[in-house]
């Protein structure tokens, strides 16, 4: 059964250099390090309208459309998250391969489905975003479908530019 054990705010000063390490791999041409794990999303800021960037886990891609789907870690209090929510027509950069594509927070039975696909694959990752989320878990279906509620997907769907 799923059990909070602590309330968790998205990172600020040092913590928050930490986690911004993988885009400094962008900005330095090294994405293709990153392999098809992360993406960069470089989207506009909601309030102040300039350029963001961020580099998030992820969770599924379908080859057949190009989509990604990525989870905010840090939920809807995340920066990036309510940016795109807000500014859905995004660039994205996965490896050395740049798109534009359309954000879209998955509605949850898709969700819910895409996490117990993603706990399939990758349970000690779940169990980790799990756990800096504030949550522990023992990785049962149930523990899924509750996570799927509280930690928001988002689909990155291509499009053609024009």
């Amino acid at each position: 059964m799923v059990k909070k054990i602590k309330d968790v705010q998205p990172p600020r000063g040092l913590a928050r250099l930490a986690w911004r390490a993988p885009l400094w791999f962008y900005r330095l041409g090294l994405g293709w390090l990153l392999g098809e794990r992360f993406v960069r999303l470089n989207h506009i800021g909601r309030k102040t309208g300039q350029p963001r960037q961020a580099v998030v886990e992820v969770v599924s891609h379908t080859k057949e459309t190009g989509g990604y789907i990525v989870a905010s870690g840090f939920g809807e209090k995340a920066d990036w998250y309510r940016n795109v929510m807000a500014h859905p027509e995004i660039t994205i950069q996965v490896g050395s391969k740049h798109m534009f594509a359309r954000a879209e927070r998955l509605p949850l039975p898709q969700a819910t489905e895409v996490m117990l696909d993603y706990n399939r694959h990758h349970p000690a990752a779940l169990r980790t975003l799990s756990g800096i989320l504030g949550y522990q878990t023992n990785g049962s279906e149930a523990d899924v479908r509750f996570l799927a509620s509280v930690i928001p997907l988002v689909a990155l769907t291509p499009v053609k530019h024009e």
